[in-house]
């Protein structure tokens, strides 16, 4: 990781171990140290500003006066404890991390808004940075969305690498030039892009991944139950159809009625003709007269 801090910056314990333990992450990303911004009260003295490719994390970095182990306790509203005795920070007393971080992320985004450079969502973290040896546990608690409490020092920096390479998942956002641009607005200087090369950042994004065509495969026909369906369908207007021919044939059957039987022949009988009862006419060559 680029590390970058102000010759003139003076700089705590805790910061000086927080510096060193950046410079040793291979992790891609720049860090400005005791970044100084102007404000409508004056000069605002902030932590550190990291960029990653995937966003931007304003850090509030806070040392223990004494050699504190054990389970870390946090809280946006209570006092922070180790174990059962209350953390020993420097801060003024009764200050509280989460407040001073709040304000510095606010002071930025209105940097930003001033210098009209719309840097997306910015996220927050406290630097808690204990004496080396010293173990505190868990490294790393989030309050809410955006706003987290990582734990690490130059000899214990697991849990600060792991929390600055996934603070803000999803695809890289931020280019070589957007970075520089973004550092102008804030600071009103840029790093050389030589450096930010070497620190890992591209000049453009890479193209997302594309999806694979798929080929239209040959699809065995369905035989499930649609088929079955219209198959039973088919069956059900046959068979109506059966019905409907042979109430037809039952209902012509029952019009007509029984047949008729054949009606006897008839004979005709002619009525005898009477003899005559005077003497029969004859004429010439008549036979039997």
């Amino acid at each position: 990781m680029l590390v970058k801090v102000d010759d003139r910056a003076e700089l705590s314990a805790a910061e000086k171990e927080f510096v060193e333990c950046l410079r040793q992450l291979p992790t891609t990303g720049l860090a400005i140290v005791d970044l100084r911004i102007g404000t409508q009260r004056g000069t605002r003295q902030i932590g550190a500003v990291i960029w990653t490719p995937q966003g931007v994390l304003v850090i509030e970095v806070v040392g223990f006066r004494s050699r504190q182990s054990g389970v870390l306790t946090v809280s946006q509203d209570r006092p922070w404890q180790v174990g059962a005795a209350a953390a020993d920070l420097e801060l003024e007393f009764g200050a509280n991390p989460i407040r001073h971080l709040e304000s510095a992320v606010r002071e930025v985004e209105l940097t930003f808004e001033r210098a009209t450079y719309d840097p997306g969502q910015l996220c927050g973290a406290v630097a808690l940075v204990p004496r080396r040896g010293v173990v505190l546990r868990p490294g790393r608690e989030t309050l809410r969305p955006g706003l987290d409490v990582v734990v690490g020092n130059a000899v214990d920096s697991t849990e600060l690498r792991i929390f600055l390479e996934n603070f803000a998942p999803g695809p890289p956002r931020w280019t070589l030039g957007r970075v520089c641009a973004a550092t102008r607005a804030l600071t009103g200087w840029a790093p050389d892009r030589a450096e930010l090369v070497a620190a890992g950042f591209e000049d453009k994004l890479p193209e997302p991944p594309r999806k694979p065509r798929e080929r239209p495969g040959w699809r065995r026909p369905d035989s499930g139950r649609t088929h079955d369906l219209i198959g039973w369908a088919v069956l059900g207007i046959a068979v109506l159809g059966v019905l409907i021919v042979l109430g037809a044939i039952a209902g012509s059957l029952l019009a007509d009625g029984p047949a008729a039987e054949p009606a006897a022949p008839s004979t005709t009988v002619a009525p005898p003709v009477p003899a005559p009862a005077g003497p029969v006419e004859c004429w010439p060559l008549q036979p039997g007269c």
